[in-house]
């Protein structure tokens, strides 16, 4: 397929049928950061309704900084995966004491940080400062993978990157991935999915039954009980599919200790609370 006509039907798509999200009207480097946080690996409907309420509880670097991680959590619940919750606020800390409170526009700099890897280092100077970085997603992968690799398979990214080179839109970035994003989301509803041509592909896991359901659900519990609880009252709280009490405490145990090692939960005289930071 032409880039030029390639680029005519992406951009014609957009005109049309092109989503407005919050996150695409700030301009604020700063509320940029959040929205790529969150929507790691979380579905857009899900961080459009967590985002604002979360920019009006941390509206800048500084309040984030502060935080209490039980004040964090809370509002960060429903978005999953809340180690991205502790990197954002490690992001913050770091921005005020290494960047005098600006958000960088160098990749190589932005992948410093825990939570960062390519593709967010590159998503955010571009979204934030209109910079013609070169990234890939799920949704551009699909893009590309319909359009100039139709009929292969085990595709490798790189692969793709050169033809995302190729076609990028340099003086408005922005709005071309932004069109490309939303166009593969359209590809992902009409078409069988190419991303499974994708040497990259992995099937998600299922949630339910996870160790991350339970690691959610003790980090809740924790949460609404304000305090510390010991381990057979969040027993009782969590509810592990396990039959023998023993099983269930030393599963529990375990999730515990990998919350506490992972810096969520602080534990005091056989009691669990959620760590102050």
């Amino acid at each position: 397929m032409e880039i030029e006509s390639f680029r005519r039907e992406v951009l014609s798509f957009y005109r049309v049928k092109g989503k407005t999200f919050p996150w695409r009207i700030i301009r604020n480097p700063y509320a940029i950061v959040v929205s790529e946080f969150m929507l790691q690996q979380t579905r857009t409907e899900l961080v459009q309704k967590k985002y604002l309420p979360f920019l009006d509880a941390f509206p800048d670097l500084e309040t984030l900084a502060k935080a209490p991680l039980s004040l964090l959590l809370a509002h960060w619940k429903g978005l999953g995966y809340n180690r991205r919750a502790i990197y954002l606020q490690e992001f913050a800390r770091y921005a005020l004491t290494r960047w005098e409170g600006t958000i960088p526009a160098d990749p190589a700099v932005l992948q410093q940080c825990r939570g960062i890897g390519p593709y967010t280092a590159r998503a955010i100077p571009t979204f934030a400062y209109d910079i013609p970085f070169v990234f890939i997603e799920t949704n551009i992968r699909r893009v590309f993978l319909h359009h100039f690799f139709p009929r292969k398979e085990g595709i490798y990214d790189r692969e793709i990157l050169p033809w995302v080179e190729r076609t990028l839109d340099r003086e408005h970035p922005r709005e071309w991935y932004y069109a490309l994003m939303d166009y593969g989301a359209y590809l992902a509803k009409e078409f069988p999915n190419p991303n499974r041509r994708s040497k990259h592909f992995v099937r998600q896991a299922p949630f339910e039954g996870s160790r991350r359901q339970f690691r959610g659900r003790i980090l809740s519990a924790l949460l609404q009980a304000g305090g510390p609880l010991d381990i057979e009252t969040l027993a009782s709280r969590v509810s592990l599919p396990l039959d023998e009490k023993k099983q269930v405490l030393q599963e529990l145990s375990q999730l515990l200790q990998d919350l506490s090692a992972e810096g969520f939960v602080a534990e005091e005289a056989g009691a669990y609370r959620i760590r102050d930071h």
